[in-house]
């Protein structure tokens, strides 16, 4: 298994667009194979700051993932809102192994 660890810099002013945002893709990561485990939005400290985590198998399917949720008409409203809003100013992706008992 290997675990999506996503750092996003948001803008602090359009928290609820990102927010918006992150429910679209819950579902689209669940939906191709994958196990979200939620977006994590600013609370305390930092403002501009998100996180999310998913899981999938390998990073074999994560790859098949990533290729047929291109053709999927949530991934374009997904996107489109994200360039719209501007909520995202910078991503940053690694992939990480979980250890368990």
């Amino acid at each position: 298994m290997i675990t999506c660890h996503i750092k996003y810099k948001i803008d602090p002013n359009k928290v609820a667009e990102f927010e918006t945002y992150a429910k679209m893709w819950i579902p689209l990561v669940n939906k191709f194979g994958g196990n979200h485990h939620g977006y994590y939005l600013p609370h305390e400290g930092k403002n501009y700051e998100a996180i999310a985590l998913f899981s999938f198998p390998s990073l074999a399917a994560y790859e098949v993932y990533r290729e047929k949720v291109k053709d999927d008409p949530d991934f374009k409203v997904a996107n489109d809102h994200k360039e719209k809003t501007g909520c995202t100013l910078r991503v940053e992706r690694q992939f990480m192994r979980p250890v368990f008992e």
